[in-house]
């Protein structure tokens, strides 16, 4: 059974407002536990356990959130940002006070798969080098591109600043396409791989986690929850 919780915070969790909403939300009787009237927003209550309504709405209580988003350029992978929209901007009012995070991080200009949580646990699992998961880029590049530049990518490549990164993969699709796989997340990191081999990145996709790809469906800003099953994905690799 789950640890009982006051009713302002799990109300909060599931969207419902701020603590001050709720409050009034509760005094002008419009939440309901277990088919009474509850008044006060401090009350402790079951989250799995109990039947909470608001104005007739039943509430869903769910600990953590997995979600799927298809990044657009021009968002930030950040909780908040003074001056730029960020990733938790794009979500609905329902995920606002879950504490949800970016799992790890794309640069403001770069889209693709991108994974929001409330679990540190599994983020981490997700996001630790030593781990040795897949991040799978597509990178449209100006330049020619090496005929070894899976070897020298495989070598573990140093970059300008003197970083020595992780063995990755590199495979041309195209006259200009590269698509590129790495187990790290470092700053602008594909970047500066494809740089230091004479490559300048004019568009920068990551597509898959893991064995878990981004749902074509998705637009640009667009999200979904993942599936039971699909949480286990990113620690497949292919």
């Amino acid at each position: 059974m789950a640890k009982s919780m006051r009713l302002d915070k799990l109300l909060g969790h599931c969207g419902w407002g701020t603590r001050r909403q709720l409050k009034e939300l509760c005094k002008g009787g419009h939440v309901f536990v277990n088919g009474q009237c509850c008044r006060d927003s401090a009350a402790k209550v079951d989250p799995e356990g109990d039947q909470i309504s608001v104005d007739g709405t039943p509430v869903v209580y769910e600990a953590f959130y997995y979600l799927m988003m298809n990044k657009p350029a021009g968002v930030l992978s950040a909780t908040e940002d003074r001056c730029s929209r960020t990733v938790l901007d794009l979500l609905p009012q329902q995920y606002q006070g879950a504490g949800l995070f970016p799992v790890g991080r794309l640069d403001k200009d770069t889209t693709g798969l991108l994974l929001l949580t409330n679990d540190g646990v599994w983020a981490h699992c997700i996001t630790a080098p030593k781990k040795h998961i897949d991040k799978i880029y597509i990178a449209e590049v100006d330049g020619s591109i090496p005929d070894d530049i899976d070897d020298v990518f495989q070598g573990g490549i140093v970059l300008a600043d003197g970083l020595q990164c992780l063995p990755a993969r590199a495979r041309k699709i195209e006259e200009q396409t590269v698509e590129v796989t790495v187990q790290e997340g470092k700053f602008h990191q594909v970047k500066r791989m494809c740089a230091a081999v004479g490559l300048s990145v004019r568009a920068l996709c990551r597509h898959t986690i893991g064995g878990l790809r981004l749902d074509e469906t998705l637009r640009p800003g667009e999200f979904r929850p993942l599936k039971e099953e699909e949480r286990e994905f990113p620690f497949m690799n292919k």
